[in-house]
């Protein structure tokens, strides 16, 4: 494992350090953190499309970064990704995540989406990464607590779509070299085991189809979140270090009521202010040998973004477990000897 990291994302604005990438490479490398993960939407820190078709500007944005003391742990493109299959029920919701220009035509939002991905892929490439984080996008999500109840074969024909338009986006992160990680998140089509299991299906099993693991949002689930990574580990290659706690009451549970974050029932939290075990997770993480970075993002309803981003990277640190190479009882062992062996088994 590799870490601490941050995702900038909810980090970024117009004010110093915040508004350039080689300030909050600093500012992030101040408070501990070794890697950013960068979001490929925020222009103030990052051209997309330079990256995806210059190695010398990839060059020099790992070059600024490692002035300030940090790599790129992965890009970011999770507003992209989620129009790649948005249902027109969102429309005018995500239309936000698009250039104006393009605002309120579905098929041109689409079509911008697929060719950002596409060079997030590339970029990703350029820059040597081996991972990178996206959404799935949603075609099915407004049904997913139906009535009336849904019709025979909509799943099918969703996740037939949902794979018709990522097959060719799997394949140029193929070409890349790179794993594409989809964040299994409520609003997405692929938000837990079972719809990342209908979307593989899909797709073939497709080697670049793999997982972003962020145990919050199994929490808000009531997904055995530990379990999750006893089925799922070959296929998790990114990892947001978030917590959630959830304190249902006679009032309200899971869907939250349509309440403010504060008052949900399940919400964000600082790590660890929430209810998630990140030692189990992270023992697990060390069982598996996970490969890939760990990373905080940000969301708590309560916590000030400062005070998170500054508690993060020890959090981090102190959770991060540097694998054995030994057994504790070895200093009672003795060397390997077959015949032995042979003779406490009674074979000899």
């Amino acid at each position: 494992m590799k870490g601490p990291a941050i995702f900038l994302a909810q980090f970024a604005g117009d004010e110093p350090p915040y508004n350039e990438l080689g300030t909050m490479a600093a500012w992030a490398a101040g408070l501990g953190y070794k890697g950013i993960q960068i979001p490929t939407w925020d222009t103030r820190l990052f051209d997309l499309e330079r990256a995806a078709t210059s190695k010398t500007y990839c060059d020099e944005i790992a070059g600024v970064c490692a002035d300030a003391g940090v790599e790129i742990s992965e890009l970011s493109t999770h507003l992209q990704g989620q129009l790649v299959a948005a249902h027109p029920a969102y429309g005018d919701m995500f239309d936000v995540f698009a250039p104006e220009s393009i605002r309120g035509n579905e098929k041109a939002k689409r079509e911008w989406a697929e060719q950002q991905v596409r060079m997030g892929a590339k970029a990703s490439g350029n820059l040597g990464l081996t991972a990178h984080a996206t959404f799935s996008g949603a075609l099915l999500w407004h049904t997913f607590y139906p009535w009336p109840q849904r019709p025979v074969g909509l799943v099918e024909e969703g996740f037939a779509e949902l794979a018709r338009r990522w097959r060719p986006l799997l394949d140029a992160f193929e070409d890349a070299g790179v794993d594409a990680c989809f964040e299994l998140h409520p609003g997405e089509d692929l938000h837990d085991g079972v719809t990342f299991e209908r979307f593989l299906d899909a797709v073939d099993n497709h080697p670049r189809a793999n997982i972003l693991y962020d145990p919050s949002h199994f929490m808000l689930q009531q997904l055995d979140y530990l379990q999750f990574i006893d089925f799922y580990h070959e296929r998790i290659r990114a990892f947001h270090v978030k917590d959630a706690e959830f304190n249902p009451t006679g009032k309200c549970g899971a869907y939250g009521g349509y309440l403010d974050w504060q008052d949900r029932p399940g919400r964000f939290r600082s790590p660890g202010d929430g209810h998630i075990d990140f030692c189990a997770i992270f023992s697990k993480f060390a069982q598996y040998d996970y490969p890939g970075w760990a990373v905080l993002e940000w969301e708590c309803c309560l916590k000030h973004p400062d005070q998170g981003a500054a508690e993060g990277a020890p959090f981090i640190t102190d959770h991060m477990i540097r694998v054995t190479d030994r057994a504790a009882d070895d200093f009672a062992g003795a060397a390997p000897d077959r015949d032995r062996n042979r003779r406490i088994l009674g074979l000899d």
